[in-house]
């Protein structure tokens, strides 16, 4: 077993070590486009799970979802702990640390910060200091970078 894998914890124990030393920890999940055919597809966003220390409850899950290079996210909502979906509760989370202004950031950058808080962004490319895409108020995302099921 490699050494990154000894450091992931399941949901159950990352919630106890966000509550127990007040740190953070994350799972993320690349988005990739609708051409299931293309053996070269590359992701074009991530869905990001973080569970981070909260005085109230002594920690709260908050999903992040996007493309890459656009400053706006398509989601970035706090989810209650009696809606966390089952497949959420299966990933495994990568201990962290993360202040709350990396929140604003692009997607990359805030996994690029994650990774590098986590000791694990070694190869992780210097996105900070590219160039940023803006979206307008008109700007729509996908449904596949949130996750939810598609309209019927």
């Amino acid at each position: 077993m490699s050494e990154n894998a000894l450091n992931r914890l399941s949901f159950n124990e990352a919630v106890v070590f966000v509550k127990q030393r007040r740190k953070a920890a994350f799972a993320a999940m690349p988005v990739f486009g609708d051409d299931d055919g293309d053996e070269n597809m590359q992701a074009e966003g991530a869905r990001v799970f973080l569970l981070l220390p909260d005085e109230d409850e002594g920690w709260t899950l908050r999903f992040i979802a996007g493309p890459f290079f656009s400053a706006a996210y398509a989601a970035n909502d706090i989810i209650p702990n009696d809606e966390i979906p089952d497949r959420v509760r299966e990933l495994l989370f990568v201990p962290t640390r993360c202040e709350e202004d990396w929140l604003t950031d692009q997607l990359q950058v805030l996994l690029g910060k994650l990774t590098q808080a986590a000791g694990i962004g070694e190869q992780m490319p210097d996105y900070e200091s590219q160039a940023a895409k803006g979206a307008g108020p008109e700007a729509v995302f996908p449904i596949s970078f949130i996750g939810r099921d598609k309209p019927h």
